[in-house]
């Protein structure tokens, strides 16, 4: 149903570049405009779960990013101030890779994917505004482009989003988070740890070649802290906030001279994800926080979908429609499972987090799959082996 059909996808990060991947390879014609003038990253890492993983395999990549990536073995849950572990749960088993890498070589994978398959990136061209109906994009110049179909993948704050959609303001979470990645002395096994304080947690993991550690630190405050992953921050900040945490933490973080710090705020999921001729997907869809690690691989689910649909239905509103009913409720879980996840990290009192952390580890002992098959909903999820 794509041949010859011309779509424009507005953006060029992960969902954007993988949903034109998907399209051309079905032999959609599609042009993907990116307004900044390169396609980079600030530097950091990147968690692909084996959802994630089951899509790159479906666009022919998966080899492509496994061999920049780290494979993992396992999660670790530690206690913050002495590092001791309280479960570990393995990944080695999981249904699919479990990948650790730098959020800069997925780019760059998927950016090289999507001009093999023919697609055509355009950089430099920032939208002002879209109008439905037919599509059309309104740049600053005056000048126009109205394509057959407009999809979506233009982040948080989406032109898409609000042109299908009445506005909803986001709300603060009430937390901040800070990336930064350092340099490894030595390999590290490539297990994701995360540190476990009250009010705050750190995940570390080392990525690519392993010889840099991504480091992603939490903090509850009520300071308001500006949307938005490009924002600088002054390292001892960073340092200041987890200083009772475990020596080893404290010397990763002795080692950060470029941290970027954003506000984590709750978005609602889209009510309307397609009309008029465009449809979003991605962050422009559901926005989620960080502590599932399901931003990336959520994009790549929808990227799939969006162009099964496509190709399967005579109709784009029938399509579209279609893609819509397919992800909603399970990007909606997703999401809210999320949310709940920080509280689980972040328990304030002693006695409080030391029978959690205990109960934690007596179920390690006594059934060390069941925690993991916990998110087997989420994880043996193949986007790729549904039917539209």
């Amino acid at each position: 149903m794509l041949k010859g059909r011309h779509i424009v996808v507005l953006g060029a990060g992960i969902g954007g570049l993988a949903a034109a991947r998907a399209l051309a390879l079905r032999g959609a014609r599609v042009t993907v405009l990116e307004q900044a003038e390169a396609i980079r990253e600030v530097g950091a890492g990147l968690q692909i779960s084996p959802n994630g993983s089951a899509v790159l395999r479906g666009l022919g990549l998966e080899s492509a990013v496994a061999a920049r990536a780290q494979r993992a073995e396992a999660v670790v849950l530690r206690d913050y101030r002495a590092g001791r572990a309280v479960l570990r749960m393995r990944l080695d088993r999981a249904a699919g890779a479990y990948l650790l890498l730098h959020r800069a070589a997925l780019i760059d994978i998927l950016a090289a994917g999507a001009r093999e398959a023919g697609a055509e990136i355009v950089l430099g061209l920032r939208a002002e505004a879209i109008t439905l109906d037919p599509p059309c994009l309104h740049f600053a110049d005056g000048t126009t482009l109205r394509p057959g179909l407009l999809v979506g993948a233009d982040g948080l704050h989406s032109l898409t989003r609000q042109a299908l959609n009445a506005a909803a303001a986001p709300f603060f979470t009430g937390q901040v988070a800070w990336r930064a990645t350092v340099p490894l002395d030595a390999p590290e096994p490539p297990v994701l740890q995360v540190h476990m304080g009250p009010g705050r947690h750190l995940v570390r993991y080392p990525i690519g070649d392993g010889k840099r550690l991504n480091l992603v630190a939490v903090e509850e405050r009520g300071a308001w802290a500006e949307e938005g992953w490009a924002h600088r921050d002054d390292p001892a900040n960073l340092r200041a906030a987890f200083a009772t945490f475990s020596p080893g933490i404290r010397a990763d973080l002795d080692r950060v001279e470029d941290v970027h710090l954003w506000g984590l705020f709750r978005h609602p999921v889209a009510p309307r994800w397609h009309a008029g001729g465009a449809a979003i997907l991605g962050d422009a869809a559901h926005p989620t926080l960080p502590f599932l690690a399901q931003g990336a691989n959520l994009a790549l689910e929808d990227a799939w979908a969006l162009a099964a649909a496509l190709d399967a239905r005579a109709g784009a509103d029938a399509a579209l429609t279609a893609y819509q009913q397919a992800r909603q409720a399970r990007v909606r879980r997703a999401v809210d499972a999320a949310s709940r996840n920080a509280r689980n990290y972040h328990l304030r009192g002693a006695v409080t987090r030391r029978a959690a952390h205990l109960a934690l580890g007596l179920a390690g002992r006594l059934a060390p799959g069941a925690v993991v098959s916990r998110f087997d909903w989420l994880y043996r999820f193949d986007a790729t082996a549904q039917r539209f």
